[in-house]
C-alpha cells in the first residue's frame, strides 16, 4: 500500500467527514452534559464499520477496528467550554458553520475536529488493510474541559482498556508533542470573624487577611523552576471569593484559586509547600489544600479524582514518537517540529 493510495482515500472521505464534523458541533455538549454527542459519535463509528462500539460507565464512547494482539488507542474529548457572551461570536456558535473551507463553532477546533478525523481514520484502516496485527480504538472522552484527567483516569483504572500508546488529537499546529506540564488546582483558604459591616473593628475582616496573599502569589511565580524542555513552571490567582452572613457584613470566610502548572521535576507536595512557605512570609494565616473533583457525568456516576494532572516527557526515542515523526513525513512530505 503507497501513500498516495492512503492520501487519495483520505481525500474521497472529505465530504462525509466534514458533514460530520460539523453535526457534533452543532450539539452542545458542555461537561456532564455530553450524552447527545456521544449517541451521535456512535451512531457514526456504526455507520463507517467499526467491529466495536460501546460506552463505558463514566459516558466515554470507544470504538475498535481490528482484534490484533497490539492495542493502540487515539483520543479527542468531546466536551466544551461554555459560551458565556452569544454577541462576541460573528456565527452562531452551534451550527457548525461551513465558510471557505473553515468550520466555525464551538469546539470545532478543541476539540471535536480530532473526533471527525480520528473516525474516518479509522476507516481509512479498516478499507485497506491496514490493521495486521492491531486493534485500534477510537475515544471520545467526556468531562475533560472540568477536569482534565478523569476519563482516562477512569478508563484505566477500571480497566476499559488497556492500549500500550494513547495519541492525543488536541490541537498542536500539526507539531508533534511529546510531553506537557503538569496541572493542579490549589485552594487557599483564611477565616476570620463576622460582624456588622457599621463597626468593622468589632471583627475580624477574612477579605483584608487574604488579600495580600495575590501578590505573594505573583512574587512565587516569577521564582519557580524552569525546564529546558517544558518550559517554567507557572502560578496565578484564577478566583477569589468572601463568604459572610450578608454583604454589609465582614466576611468571615475567604478563598482563592491558584491554576498550578507544574514543569518537569516539580511535584504535587512541593507545589503546595511552595504556597504555605510563600503565605507564611507575609504572615498570611490559611489553610492550603488541594480540590477535589466529585461532579456527576452524564450517566450520572460520580467518580471522585483528586484535581492533579502530572507533567508527563515521552523520549524523543520512543517507537511511538519515531512513527509519528514518519507518519508525518509520510503524509506532509516534511519532518514535524517535535
Amino acid at each position: 500500500m503507497t501513500n498516495d493510495t492512503i492520501l487519495e482515500a483520505a481525500r474521497g472521505l472529505q465530504e462525509p467527514m466534514t458533514n460530520f464534523l460539523r453535526d457534533i458541533v452543532a450539539i452542545p455538549s458542555l461537561s456532564g452534559q455530553e450524552e447527545a454527542v456521544v449517541r451521535r459519535i456512535a451512531a457514526e463509528m456504526e455507520a463507517v464499520g467499526f467491529d466495536e462500539v460501546k460506552i463505558d460507565g463514566l459516558g466515554n464512547v470507544l470504538g475498535r477496528v481490528g482484534d490484533g494482539p497490539r492495542v493502540v488507542a487515539f483520543d479527542a474529548h468531546i466536551d466544551t467550554v461554555d459560551v458565556t457572551d452569544r454577541d462576541q461570536w460573528e456565527c452562531d456558535p452551534f451550527t457548525g458553520k461551513l465558510e471557505n473551507g473553515r468550520i466555525y463553532g464551538r469546539g470545532a477546533v478543541d476539540q471535536k475536529a480530532g473526533m471527525a478525523g480520528m473516525i474516518y481514520a479509522a476507516k481509512l484502516m479498516k478499507d485497506l488493510d491496514l490493521l495486521d496485527g492491531l486493534q485500534v480504538w477510537m475515544v471520545g472522552s467526556v468531562m475533560e474541559e472540568d477536569c482534565d484527567g478523569l476519563c482516562w483516569h477512569y478508563i484505566l483504572k477500571e480497566g476499559v482498556l488497556k492500549p500500550e500508546v494513547v495519541v492525543s488529537t488536541e490541537p498542536t499546529g500539526l507539531t508533534l508533542t511529546r510531553g506537557q506540564r503538569g496541572r493542579m488546582e490549589i485552594r487557599v483558604t483564611a477565616r476570620g470573624v463576622s460582624c456588622h459591616g457599621s463597626a468593622p473593628e468589632r471583627g475580624d475582616n477574612a477579605a483584608t487577611k487574604l488579600a495580600p496573599a495575590c501578590v505573594a502569589i505573583d512574587a512565587l511565580n516569577e521564582r519557580l523552576a524552569t525546564d529546558d524542555f517544558l518550559g517554567k513552571g507557572t502560578c496565578c490567582v484564577t478566583w477569589f471569593g468572601t463568604e459572610g452572613p450578608s454583604l454589609c457584613a465582614v466576611p468571615d470566610k475567604a478563598e482563592l484559586h491558584i491554576d498550578r502548572r507544574l514543569t518537569f521535576g516539580e511535584t504535587k507536595d512541593q507545589a503546595v509547600k511552595e504556597v504555605e512557605d510563600a503565605l507564611s512570609a507575609v504572615d498570611i494565616p490559611a489553610d492550603v489544600w488541594l480540590l477535589t473533583y466529585e461532579v456527576p457525568s452524564w450517566t450520572g456516576l460520580v467518580y471522585p479524582m483528586e484535581k492533579y494532572y502530572p507533567t508527563w516527557v515521552m523520549p524523543e526515542d520512543h517507537p511511538a514518537v519515531q512513527a509519528g515523526i514518519a507518519a508525518h513525513l509520510a503524509a506532509l512530505a516534511s519532518e514535524p517540529p517535535v
